[in-house]
């Protein structure tokens, strides 16, 4: 068979080992390893969603940097709809391929995979197109005035959203950012799940647990739990990505743990249909449910249901998304190979792209629809240009964007050692 290589953050294979009794154990990494393709397409296909939400935001009332003179509430109700499940799936997705590829690669070489691909990336970011983004924001909101060059200097005075311009999260990116840290933090958890006898036998005995008849919507439960002690004013703030930054690590967590279990996958599988139903019912009950009770404020009992009905909500979409890409997105094709590999410069840039386009764009004098359309669009060509011509075909750059970099032809090999030789 041939074996793909597994990429430490964002790649994906898989296996299974059957015991003498030729029941089916917990997936393990060795040389009967194939890919899980079904992960790599809804990686492609959540981060096309986030493209969509980010050009939406300029027609939304939520604050953004980049704002249309107009703006439209529906469009901030299916902000919420996506932010639900939107950034909880690339957490799912990532913890996921964390299990695949602590059963490939060492610890060392784990840690050296996340800080190429995560941390490189973030901070070649923050210093250069993130600080173009801070750029435009100030020139947007007429709080500044001149060149990039001449703003630079003033990008390091403060801290951004403590009053100050220093994108310290690196506003798009803080993804990779609180991914490096869950990958980091979470390591010696995940080694001794998967290494350990004892950590083996907790990892079954969960998965055994969660794969009977609807006892899978109990990974609701610690965010459900997390939403109603985290204050929203300080660390349950959701500004980033419709959730606090100390309730991804339970989506990363689940990730590991389905992904470590057949039958857990074949249970997310075969209630991929209840999962879509109970979506798509408990959506508008939460709006229902949130008015009924009169906008209830953190800390009451009002604000627990209704918080509870959205975290429920949230992982019924999610585990529907699994279920159905478990079920129908098995196959490999040439582009989803491409874009697999595009995807995180492809995530990069593109933020960047759609803010410098909006900012010229939102001046327009069109119907804001058309807007709406030519940015969507322009964006995803320029991106996508930038990507082919620039990134994808320097080594440097590919270093910088947290790719690998091109392996050399076997052509150009052979003409090296001859040179050599002679």
């Amino acid at each position: 068979m041939n074996v793909p290589a597994v990429d430490p953050i964002l790649g994906s294979g898989s296996e299974k080992a059957v015991n003498a009794k030729g029941r089916i154990k917990m997936y393990t990494q060795s040389a009967t390893t194939q890919r899980r393709y079904d992960l790599d397409w809804m990686r492609v296909l959540a981060i096309l969603t986030v493209f969509i939400y980010h050009c939406a935001l300029i027609f939304g009332p939520d604050p953004s940097s980049i704002k249309n003179s107009t703006t439209y509430v529906f469009v901030d109700d299916w902000s919420d709809f996506a932010g639900s499940w939107g950034m909880p799936l690339f957490f799912l997705i990532s913890g996921a391929s964390a299990f695949y590829a602590l059963g490939k690669v060492g610890p060392g070489k784990y840690v050296k995979g996340i800080v190429m691909r995560l941390l490189v990336p973030l901070m070649v970011g923050i210093f250069t197109h993130i600080a173009f983004q801070v750029y435009l924001e100030h020139i947007h909101k007429r709080t500044f005035s001149g060149s990039f060059f001449d703003f630079y200097p003033h990008y390091f005075e403060g801290m951004y959203a403590f009053g100050g311009n220093f994108a310290w999260m690196g506003l798009h990116l803080w993804y990779l950012e609180e991914l490096f840290i869950l990958s980091l933090f979470c390591l010696p958890i995940f080694l001794w799940l998967k290494n350990s006898s004892r950590g083996q036998c907790a990892l079954r005995s969960l998965g055994d647990f969660l794969a009977k008849s609807g006892a899978m919507y109990l990974f609701a439960l610690p965010a459900i739990v997390l939403i109603n002690v985290l204050d929203p004013e300080t660390w349950g703030t959701t500004a980033l990505g419709g959730w606090s930054i100390l309730i991804y690590p339970c989506f990363f967590v689940s990730g590991f743990v389905i992904i470590s279990h057949e039958r857990l996958q074949a249970s997310i599988k075969r209630w991929r249909w209840i999962s879509l139903i109970a979506g798509i019912l408990s959506w508008p009950t939460i709006d229902i449910l949130w008015t009924a009770l009169g906008d209830p404020s953190f800390g009451t009992s009002g604000f627990a249901l209704g918080s509870g009905v959205y975290c429920l909500s949230a992982w019924s979409w999610l585990l529907a998304i699994i279920g159905f890409g478990m079920k129908h997105l098995t196959f490999n094709t040439s582009f989803l190979k491409y874009a697999n590999e595009a995807v995180l410069p492809f995530y990069i840039l593109h933020y960047t792209v759609i803010l410098t386009l909006g900012y010229f764009v939102v001046d327009w004098v069109i119907p804001d629809g058309l807007k709406f359309a030519f940015i969507l669009i322009a964006s995803f060509l320029v991106t996508m240009g930038l990507y082919e011509s620039l990134v994808r075909r320097n080594n440097l750059l590919r270093i910088l964007f947290g790719m690998k970099p091109k392996e050399r032809r076997a052509a150009d090999v052979r003409s090296v050692l001859a040179g050599q030789e002679a």
